[in-house]
């Protein structure tokens, strides 16, 4: 079965798929039917955070000694994906009380702190783990049973597809990540991703010269939280790519921009980076580092900065030493420095992480927030 979504690039069609986080959705689905009904199933389905159904064939259904194993063959669409056409493979077994998730065979384990899931798990996300939990108990709920399920996802091959990866990077051994925020992958046609928020930006500008850049869903859930969605500002996601979508809206004669993002990207604007895709740039460590240092951090702060594995271990690590608003402050200042080098109009930033919340804004962004609410500065 093909998955008939799609994005425009030019002239042409890229055709969406769908992640691993989704994929160990439908095989787990798939093994808690065969276990509980004594049938394969023919075709699986579940509705993606993103709101897209997708329906596959299951690549298998084994059960035997008291355990149903099924795999879904991993479809990227047209994206460059590391994972594409790898298998992912649910295991469920009967338990007494609640569903359980884990990872086996090919599914990395965290080694260090400051990833979604602790030191230990298996490197399952947050949402895929509840689009398991959720597909699970829905199949028991129709087939009647009460008692408990322990999944356990697996990926062959994966401890080799993931050294193509930068979980070797992040401290995740064994395997590949299972991912994905909605369930969903879009391919990642630079160009047309691109053009694709130029175009939105510039439909944003006809209804007022006022407008919030977002990276991605994080921040879409941070400005919901925090009510700024409900502002009348139009908000604009720019994925990675914060420059082009700041002179997009410069070139619409955008007169007032607050940035919102998550530190993990947003500390690299303190750089001068405005392409925040690792690939291309990912100096968070060295940039935690280097504004520590100027405020006072000893050698082993510095060290230990340069060796965490995420923003969010950064700011762990910078609580301990009770440095974090010093420091916060201080690279959110060089990001304001580097917005307002980019464009003419006003513009500010609040950056927040996912663990702690906000974490700060610029004067920009607190007097662009208060006016929009109406408090004035």
């Amino acid at each position: 079965m093909t998955f008939e979504h799609s994005i425009r690039s030019g002239q042409k069609r890229l055709r969406c798929g769908y992640t691993t986080g989704t994929c160990a959705a439908l095989a787990a689905s798939g093994a808690a039917r065969l276990l509980l009904t004594g049938e394969t199933p023919q075709t699986l389905s579940v509705v993606t955070p993103k709101g897209w159904t997708v329906e596959v064939v299951p690549a298998f259904g084994v059960l035997e000694r008291g355990a149903a194993r099924c795999g879904v063959v991993k479809d990227a669409g047209d994206d460059p994906d590391t994972t594409n056409g790898c298998t992912v493979v649910a295991e469920a077994r009967r338990i007494d009380a609640g569903i359980t998730v884990d990872g086996g065979a090919g599914v990395g384990r965290v080694t260090k702190p400051g990833l979604d899931q602790p030191v230990g798990a298996a490197a399952i996300n947050r949402v895929p783990r509840r689009m398991i939990a959720d597909a699970v108990q829905e199949v028991c709920d129709a087939a009647g049973y009460t008692g408990g399920v322990a999944v356990t996802i697996s990926v062959p091959g994966g401890e080799q597809i993931a050294a193509r990866t930068f979980n070797p990077n992040l401290g995740i051994v064994g395997g590949v990540s299972i991912l994905g925020t909605s369930g969903i992958v879009e391919p990642m046609s630079e160009q047309a991703v691109i053009d694709s928020i130029a175009l939105e930006i510039r439909q944003a500008a006809l209804s007022g010269k006022r407008l919030i850049l977002t990276p991605g869903n994080y921040g879409l859930d941070f400005l919901r939280q925090h009510g700024l969605d409900a502002l009348g500002v139009p908000v604009v996601r720019f994925s990675n790519y914060v420059g082009d979508a700041l002179d997009a809206a410069a070139s619409e004669g955008v007169e007032q921009i607050l940035i919102v993002g998550h530190a993990g990207k947003l500390v690299k604007l303190a750089g001068g980076i405005m392409n925040t895709h690792s690939r291309v740039a990912d100096c968070r460590n060295a940039l935690f580092c280097a504004y520590a240092a100027v405020r006072g951090a000893d050698t082993a702060l510095c060290r230990a900065l340069m060796d965490a594995v995420s923003a969010d271990a950064c700011i762990a690590l910078l609580d301990a030493a009770g440095m974090r608003p010093a420091v916060v402050e201080a690279l959110l200042d060089a990001v304001q420095r580097r917005l307002e080098r980019r464009v003419s109009c006003r513009v500010g930033a609040v950056m927040f992480s996912n663990a702690y919340g906000l974490l700060g804004r610029t004067n920009a962004a607190a007097e662009l927030i208060a006016e929009w609410r109406g408090n004035g500065k």
